[in-house]
């Protein structure tokens, strides 16, 4: 009678931590199928002046990277490919910057970037001394 109570015990314990285990599988199955992702969505502004706050917005898109790239931006993906390859950070985007000859006139035009980028917040302004300038430094990103 002894063993049988044993053999009881251990049978329940058994029963009890294969169905704790499918539980587990089963409660982490769903957030893998449903894929979830950090939220990548931007929107991105080009402006006349050197004042991003006083500068006249000329125009703006909104560029969505995650699940899939798309937006009103027209080209998302090879924006999305240019903020990735700076894991973006656009301050290491304009920095990088292009070898393209531009003319040296002062006709300043502010970008600007507020969104989130992989979950976290981003607010980005930055100043190029003309349009030529901009597109060397982004030419995907604020080319729209």
């Amino acid at each position: 009678m002894r063993y049988a109570i044993k053999g009881l015990g251990v049978g329940t314990a058994l029963a009890v931590t294969c169905l704790a285990g499918s539980a587990a599988s089963a409660a982490a199955s769903p957030a893998q199928s449903q894929g979830l992702y950090a939220p990548s969505a931007l929107v991105l502004t080009v402006g006349k002046g050197e004042d991003p706050a006083a500068a006249t917005v000329l125009r703006a898109a909104v560029l969505s990277c995650s699940p899939v790239p798309g937006g009103t931006h027209p080209a998302p993906a090879e924006a999305c490919g240019e903020l990735r390859s700076v894991d973006g950070e656009f301050a290491s985007l304009v920095e990088s910057g292009g070898d393209r000859m531009c003319p040296m006139v002062w006709d300043p035009v502010t970008v600007t970037a507020d969104g989130v980028w992989e979950g976290r917040r981003v607010s980005y302004a930055h100043t190029f001394s003309n349009a030529c300038v901009m597109v060397d430094a982004a030419p995907a990103v604020f080319s729209f």
